[in-house]
């Protein structure tokens, strides 16, 4: 009994954890992008912010799910790995947005954000997803 406990405690822990890493997610697409990300998505059913966060949230639950699966034995040490790899994910996402903005032209965020379907949404949640993949892979 005192391990279902146990591990439902740490379940918790880290559900909590990554419930906060995927919050900061929205948080961090939403400051990418003009306007609220919020009403973009479910007022204006703005099919490329969806699929942007959608690619961020997928990858970000990719990081936290390699790290748990990967943790270390002491539990503390295994929460701090997942807080650490989740916030890296986040930056990584975030510069490569950056860096595609550079090499693109025009801004990206304002062309995600368009209400008609635009090729650049799915060249950014690949690179989300991308990043999530290599950032998951360095967890060891």
């Amino acid at each position: 009994m005192t391990d279902i406990v146990n591990g439902l405690g740490r379940a918790t822990a880290y559900g909590a954890l990554g419930v906060v890493l995927l919050v900061l997610g929205i948080f961090l697409i939403d400051a990418l992008t003009p306007g609220k990300l919020g009403r973009q998505i479910w007022e204006e059913r703005n099919r490329n912010a969806a699929v942007l966060l959608s690619s961020a949230l997928v990858g970000i639950g990719g990081i936290v799910f390699t790290s748990i699966w990967t943790t270390y034995e002491d539990f503390g040490k295994g929460l701090v790995s997942t807080a650490a790899f989740g916030l890296l994910g986040l930056v990584m996402m975030a510069v490569a947005f950056l860096v595609v903005d550079l090499v693109t032209p025009g801004k990206l965020g304002a062309t995600l954000v368009e209400r008609e379907p635009h090729p650049a949404v799915w060249v950014t949640a690949s690179c989300n997803l991308a990043v999530a993949a290599i950032v998951s892979a360095s967890i060891a």
